[in-house]
Formats: C-alpha cells, sequence, structure tokens
C-alpha cells in the first residue's frame, strides 16, 4: 500500500485491520487471535517523528493466565506441536509461584497473565515459536504505539471509558480481557485493564536515539532494568492514559520477593501489568531467532 494513501485511510479512520488469524496451540483447546495490520509510517510520541514499521501480526487481546499457564506447568503441555523436534521435557518453565500474586482479581476464564517479568515474557514467546512453528515476540515501542494509535487519536475523554478499563472505573482490579470496544484495529485493552510490556530498553530520550526517519527502531537491552512499558492499567487516571504514554519498568516490583537472587520469573507486586504478543509478517531464519532470543533476554 502506499505510504500516502496509508496515511489518508490512518487520519480519516477508515483504516482497519486486514485480517485476522485464529492459532490453536497444538494439541489443546486453547486459542488465540491476531489482527494483521499494515506497515506504514506514523508520528510517533509527543514530538511526532516520522517512524516506519513493516507489517506484522498483534494479538488482539492481552495473553491469558489459560494460555500461559500450557506454557508455565509442565503437566498442562504435551509432545504435540508443530516441529518435529519439539521436547516437552526440555523446555525452561518458570518456578512455581509462593502465592497468588494476583491476591484473587482472577486467573481462570480469560484474564490476562499479569506479575510475570519481561524474560518471562520472552521466554513464553519462544517456547510459542518452539510449539508452533511460527515466531512471536514482544512489540517494539514503535509497533506498540502503531498499534494503539490506529486512526492516530486516543479515545476522547467522553469515550475512553467505553475502551478502557481505568482507575475511575475499574474499582482497581484487573478484567477479563475483551469486555471493552476494540480500537480501530480490531484491538482491545491497548488502553487500560493491565499495562503491557514492550521489547525495548528504556532510554528518556528515545526520539533521539533512534535517529531520524528510522524503520522498525528497537532499543536493545544492555542490562536488566529498565524496559519501556506501555498502555497504562487499571490502576491508572484516565488523565494520565494514553497511547503515546511511556512508563519505566521498575526494580520495586521485585523488591519483596524473598530469593536471592531475585526470580528471573515472576514480580510480586507488578499485577497491573501483562502482555501482548506480535508476529512480523516477514519471519527471520532459524539462526536469525536464535540470535534475537539471545539478544533479547538478559538475565
Amino acid at each position: 500500500m502506499p505510504k500516502l494513501l496509508f496515511a489518508l485511510l490512518l487520519l480519516s479512520g477508515c483504516l482497519t485491520a486486514q485480517s485476522l488469524d485464529t492459532i490453536t496451540l497444538p494439541g489443546t483447546d486453547i486459542a488465540f487471535t491476531l489482527a494483521q495490520l499494515p506497515g506504514g509510517t506514523f508520528a510517533m510520541g509527543e514530538e511526532g517523528k516520522a517512524v516506519t514499521v513493516a507489517p506484522f501480526a498483534i494479538g488482539t487481546h492481552e495473553v491469558t493466565f489459560d494460555a500461559y499457564r500450557l506454557f508455565a506447568r509442565r503437566d498442562n503441555d504435551n509432545s504435540t506441536a508443530a516441529t518435529p523436534d519439539y521436547d516437552v521435557d526440555a523446555v525452561s518453565r518458570p518456578s512455581p509461584p509462593y502465592l497468588d500474586f494476583t491476591y484473587g482479581m482472577g486467573t481462570r476464564g480469560g484474564f490476562p497473565q499479569v506479575n510475570i517479568t519481561q524474560q518471562a515474557a520472552l521466554r513464553y514467546c519462544e517456547w510459542l515459536y518452539q510449539k508452533t512453528g511460527r515466531f512471536y515476540r514482544l512489540p517494539t515501542e514503535a509497533e506498540w504505539e502503531y498499534a494503539c494509535l490506529a486512526t492516530l487519536e486516543d479515545p476522547t475523554p467522553e469515550d475512553i471509558a467505553d475502551y478502557a478499563w481505568l482507575f475511575e472505573n475499574s474499582e482497581e482490579v484487573f478484567h477479563k480481557t475483551g469486555l471493552k470496544k476494540p480500537n480501530a484495529w480490531g484491538l482491545y485493552d491497548m488502553l487500560g485493564n493491565v499495562s503491557e510490556w514492550t521489547l525495548d530498553h528504556y532510554v528518556a530520550d528515545y526520539t533521539d536515539q533512534i535517529g531520524d526517519a528510522p524503520t522498525d527502531p528497537w532499543i536493545e537491552p544492555t542490562r536488566k532494568h529498565s524496559r519501556t512499558v506501555r498502555g497504562g492499567s487499571f490502576d491508572t487516571d484516565q488523565a494520565d492514559a494514553g497511547c503515546r504514554v511511556r512508563e519505566k519498568s521498575q526494580a520495586k516490583w521485585q523488591a519483596r520477593d524473598p530469593q536471592i537472587p531475585k526470580s528471573k520469573w515472576w514480580n510480586v507486586d507488578s499485577s497491573f501489568l501483562g502482555f501482548r504478543i506480535v508476529s512480523p509478517q516477514e519471519q527471520p531464519t532459524k539462526a536469525q531467532i536464535t540470535e534475537f532470543f539471545t539478544k533479547a533476554i538478559i538475565d
């Protein structure tokens, strides 16, 4: 699609996701939906920097406990997979949490997976690749903002409650995914409910570091903290919610973890934080996928 036409469609609010793919995890009845988004150039951040992203698919919903627990617990997984070399017993899985970190907000029937570290989210993506044969990862900041904006506008203050669970209407708990209206791409809960991990290392001067007219920018991690979190949560004030709002992950989210060293998998105090997945239209090679996870996952 020509970039000028794409921009006009974005500005007019007439652009919708090209198609939806339903992915059923092999050997299970758990499925999730991906929206196929066309690539294009958009004005990113408060500075309005022109950023280009390639076509990619993104989860229409945040990853749920139901989907994550297939990976998290060996007895929920099975040897059925789309790849012949999948070894169910060779998967590195999360240590069992020692309590319900959600404090009763909900873990079955469509609630978002929360309290996991960025590494744990990426390990889930790695498992999905092994299980399905399709490469998944977290969205970059640019991809996330592009997907959230859709028509280049946040919902109006009068309408935002129709799209997002925020402090004013959430009763200070997260809710099952997909109960609010989707944005113009068909994506649910991009704002509110739970915040979402992105792939990027957090830098305050993001637009400076990505340079002029970047394509598919990614600030690669150099150490464990911090990463950029997007979208706001059930505990975010309506006035502070928006597709261009950036948040820095905090080491204090693990401060009460009694383990030494702190868990690679769990944040005791981030029941407001989940994630969604993306899959680029142009799939990388097996060697490139191995290189990606080596760079992206920092212990």
